[in-house]
């Protein structure tokens, strides 16, 4: 259906060596998108180029540190170098640190910040011009269900996510009339390296996740492929500004 057709388009996901954004990129990969794999670990970067690739598809790999301007910026300009287009950017590298509040540091704060946030500015607005150049785009940034709701021990974290969903909102007001739409996506508790840790830092944990999903599990990176998909394509050009979940129904319980 060419509704969810991506052949012919180029994706740029950072951090989409591992979790979520290798969940979306194998995803948008098999409807036909060519993937660039934008991560600082080199190792893991060519084992999901080669996971990729084993689908079927073309991927690529651009290192990248998305706490270093110049390097979000090198990764987009050597996107269109490489491939002659960027159509989709997916901004999804991130990290955490768990305290409570009254014990980050101040470099402990930017360094949240900047990694998710700072970075996600920085990609899209080097994206900006190659896909007002190419007619149109769709750029995804991943927020969190830390977007809605708070955490004891997720205070910088939060602030990044929640930052991220309203920066998605005016970045779509501002860039609708170049045919770019900007949407976010919130995960909810997704297996992956990140909650792992979360699990053996954060008592009761895994428990109270379970009982309060009702799907009755912890998500899976795969669990994106069909929203990232849905927000890259063409079904979705009319959908901008849009924080959606995805979360097992986790939001929705009282």
């Amino acid at each position: 259906m060419t509704l969810f057709d991506l052949s012919g388009r180029v994706a740029v996901i950072t951090g989409g060596n591992g979790g979520i954004g290798l969940g979306m990129a194998k995803g948008m990969a098999a409807a036909g998108a060519t993937i660039v794999v934008a991560g600082r670990d080199a190792a893991k970067n060519a084992a999901a180029v080669a996971e990729i690739q084993a689908l079927g598809a073309k991927a690529s790999t651009i290192p990248v540190d998305v706490l270093e301007e110049q390097s979000c910026r090198d990764l987009i300009a050597n996107t269109v170098k490489l491939h002659g287009r960027l159509d989709i950017l997916v901004n999804n590298a991130g990290m955490s640190i768990r305290k409570q509040p009254e014990q980050y540091t101040l470099k402990e704060w930017h360094t949240v910040l900047d990694s998710n946030l700072t970075s996600a500015f920085l990609c899209s607005h080097a994206a900006y011009p190659a896909m007002k150049q190419g007619g149109m785009g769709k750029i995804i940034n991943i927020g969190s269900m830390m977007s809605i709701f708070g955490a004891a021990f997720a205070t910088a974290y939060a602030a990044s996510k929640g930052g991220m969903v309203q920066m998605t909102k005016a970045m779509a007001t501002a860039w609708a009339k170049d045919n770019i739409q900007v949407n976010s996506i919130l995960p909810g508790w997704i297996d992956t390296a990140l909650t792992r840790r979360a699990r053996e830092e954060v008592s009761g944990l895994h428990d109270n996740v379970l009982k309060r999903t009702p799907a009755g599990r912890w998500g899976v990176p795969d669990d994106f492929a069909g929203i990232a998909v849905f927000l890259a394509a063409p079904a979705s050009d009319f959908v901008t500004g849009a924080a959606i979940t995805v979360d097992g129904g986790y939001s929705v319980q009282g």
